[in-house]
């Protein structure tokens, strides 16, 4: 019995105490993350399995007065694809531009940052939802202004995250944000000239393969 309560206190640690220390305390948060490895992998990707559910959960069930979305039109793969292609774009991106800009931080200090930065989303963005089915058109601002909170708060643990694993200061960590994108639209870009190029290859092999089975 000791053992199991020992394994839920750590667990309620790992899964709401140290996210929301994060929130109110990022600086220290953020520090304890990388040098005392209080971050946990396998809490990041319950975070983004999380993102993904909720993303889910809101094109379901979200107030029909501000959702217009057919639900018989959900892909739930498409869903989970692009969450997870933004997701591992960023992380690359940024891990591959912080290297050349000296940056502190591992590629694992990334994943947990940006990972741990969907709690918020997480944490307010379910009961938002469910909430939202019993209000009014006229109160439904109090619901876009809380999931805009959440989204700011998310944002802002991102900015500080990647501020703090790298030791950059506020100009550069904004820079390095600019350059993240342009890193992400660029392999966004390679990924797509890549395809295309392995598409028109595959054609001119079928019309090969063709035209000799013709003869």
């Amino acid at each position: 019995m000791m053992k199991f309560r020992l394994k839920m206190k750590n667990f309620w640690q790992d899964i709401f105490k140290f996210p929301s220390y994060l929130i109110f305390h990022p600086f220290d948060g953020f520090y304890e993350l990388k040098r005392e490895r209080k971050g946990k992998t396998w809490v990041g990707l319950t975070f983004l399995l999380l993102f993904v559910l909720f993303r889910i959960y809101q094109y379901l069930n979200e107030s029909i007065i501000i959702n217009f979305r057919n639900p018989n039109n959900l892909n739930t793969m498409t869903e989970i694809l692009t969450v997870g292609l933004v997701f591992v774009l960023f992380v690359l991106g940024n891990w591959s531009v912080t290297t050349l800009l000296s940056g502190k931080g591992k590629m694992r200090d990334i994943f947990l940052v940006t990972s741990y930065a969907l709690f918020p989303i997480v944490l307010i963005g379910f009961p938002a939802v469910f909430i939202s089915n019993y209000l009014t058109m006229e109160e439904m601002g109090i619901y876009t202004l809380t999931m805009g909170i959440a989204y700011v708060i998310a944002g802002w643990m991102l900015f500080l995250g990647i501020l703090n694993i790298h030791e950059y200061g506020l100009l550069k960590t904004i820079i390095t944000f600019v350059l993240t994108i342009v890193a992400m639209a660029f392999m966004v870009f390679l990924g797509l000239l890549f395809f295309d190029v392995i598409q028109q290859v595959v054609a001119f092999i079928t019309s090969i393969y063709d035209e000799l089975r013709l003869r």
